[in-house]
């Protein structure tokens, strides 16, 4: 009776392992495909060291969740035959990575520049990006002077924060972009740009050069991009 009780047990169990085991998966596909978009499946099996055909299904999961979304955009070149489906995070999908509690957040904000003014809000907004400096100055200036390793290490350092950031080279230019493919403040930042504003002039100081916000997530773009 107790065997057979344990094994019943256990087919139950089995199941939910597997449940599990598939969340696993498909959120830190989700966080590859915010870090690395536009993505394709062939690269995201690479990465993670998972069959393709298996990516694959985790991947129409994920889009049918509309958390993630085929990128429209040109298709990176494969010779002959059909381009490869490349992938890119959906608004949806960024609020599936985010954590915290944005809407008492907003509330707050809302309140600060309601009875304060706006001014306490930039002020608030240059405070955050302060203490985002003073986590990260020591790394850049580690990198020595060239802007384009001083980007690599200010990328490494967001996504340390949770940016899902890299440092991206402009093909046929000097140029660098610095994209963060998450942002865990972005239902606020949407509200508030100032939040927005203020980072950008913090990647400046930072890499001791002018920088120019391309793109964000919250104007509909796949990633926040900064011309360095």
């Amino acid at each position: 009776m107790t065997g057979s009780a344990t094994s019943r047990r256990a087919e139950r169990a089995a199941p939910d392992a597997a449940v599990d085991h598939d969340a696993s998966t498909r959120r830190r596909l989700l966080q590859l495909v915010a870090a690395d978009g536009p993505v394709s499946a062939a690269d995201l099996a690479g990465a993670l060291d998972l069959a393709a055909a298996g990516v694959r299904r985790h991947l129409q999961a994920l889009e049918q969740a509309e958390q993630i979304a085929v990128h429209e955009g040109p298709a990176a070149s494969r010779g002959r035959g059909r381009p490869a489906r490349r992938y890119v995070v959906t608004a949806q999908g960024q609020a599936a990575l985010s954590q915290g509690y944005a809407e008492i957040a907003a509330d707050a904000l809302h309140f600060l520049a309601h009875a304060a003014g706006p001014e306490a809000l930039e002020r608030f907004a240059e405070h955050r990006v302060r203490e985002l400096e003073d986590r990260h100055a020591a790394t850049v200036e580690a990198a020595g002077g060239d802007v384009a390793a001083r980007a690599e290490a200010l990328a490494l350092a967001l996504a340390g924060d949770g940016y899902a950031a890299s440092a991206r080279p402009v093909p046929g230019a000097s140029a660098v972009q610095l994209c963060q493919g998450h942002c865990p403040v972005q239902e606020i930042a949407a509200q508030f740009p100032q939040l927005c504003e203020a980072e950008t002039r913090a990647f400046g100081r930072l890499l001791g050069v002018h920088v120019q916000r391309l793109s964000t997530l919250t104007s509909g773009g796949h990633v926040c991009t900064t011309s360095v």
